[in-house]
């Protein structure tokens, strides 16, 4: 795990061996605020002892952007904490995520002791606001990656934790690619100085703009190109030819994994799109 403080109470942490997922650590007086946890246990241990043993600051509440093991996982190793998530969250968690425990555990016997843990503070619409120790939290729905998706902002500091709203590739296979455009839109509104990527680097405030804008240029690329692949009548496999660079991405991020996930998007797009046909 990589630890990068990237103000005078905020912390990062990002995985070395899982997809250089992030969490987020808002430090008070009053405890911390941890934005998402890791997928594997050693390393959302090491967290919290870090936050814990090392700095004395108690962990009082974990916030699950959304339901995906590789953010949602290490919940359980915070008991005192009050897990706060949206209400589509909660649901997730407690059906296709029990689902994605339980296989995982077949494969990886270091997840054997993981339970999923249900947000007990939830909700809907608009902005949940958390005050503690002289910091307020904007909890903010932004489905676009996944449906229950929330993003956190430190008002305080202008950081946006946007989690995989924001990665190298935007990823919208579990998700909708109207909605993940919207909230991107919305982030430029917020004009944050700073993103926490819910996968890969931190961005700072001379190149949010523009990392934003590539983002929103690749979703309108992806729609074009697959818009053009049904209609010339082409089947699935077509898909194969529109590679990520010819929609302003790069493969080499996450180790070449953007490149699967760029293929992902364009399944759920034509799939979607042929719906409608």
């Amino acid at each position: 795990m990589v630890r990068e403080r990237i103000a005078d109470d905020i912390y990062v942490f990002t995985s070395r061996i899982y997809a250089q997922v992030t969490a987020g650590a808002i430090l008070t007086k009053e405890g911390a605020i941890l934005v998402d946890t890791l997928y594997f246990p050693e390393e959302t241990q090491a967290i919290k002892s870090f936050l814990e043993e090392r700095l004395g600051v108690p962990v009082r509440y974990v916030i699950n952007t959304h339901y995906h093991a590789d953010h949602s996982q290490g919940t359980y190793l915070f008991p005192h904490a009050q897990v706060v998530s949206h209400a589509l969250c909660r649901e997730l968690l407690d059906t296709v995520g029990r689902e994605g425990l339980a296989e995982a555990k077949t494969e990886s016997p270091e997840l054997e002791e993981v339970e999923i843990v249900l947000p007990d503070l939830v909700f809907e619409e608009g902005i949940l606001c958390l005050h503690l120790g002289g910091k307020t939290v904007e909890l903010r729905h932004m489905p676009g990656h996944s449906p229950d998706l929330l993003a956190v902002y430190v008002t305080n500091n202008q950081i946006l934790f946007a989690s995989d709203n924001m990665m190298p590739v935007p990823t919208m296979f579990d998700g909708d690619h109207d909605d993940l455009v919207h909230s991107l839109e919305m982030m430029l509104a917020l004009e944050p100085d700073t993103i926490v990527q819910g996968h890969g680097e931190v961005i700072l405030r001379g190149e949010i703009e523009g990392v934003i804008h590539s983002d929103l240029a690749y979703l309108r690329n992806i729609h074009t190109a697959v818009a053009k692949i049904l209609s010339n009548g082409n089947s699935v496999e077509s898909l194969q030819k529109i590679d990520i660079e010819s929609c302003g991405k790069s493969r080499i991020p996450l180790n070449g994994l953007v490149a699967d996930l760029h293929y992902a998007n364009l399944q759920k797009l034509y799939t979607e799109m042929n719906g409608r046909g």
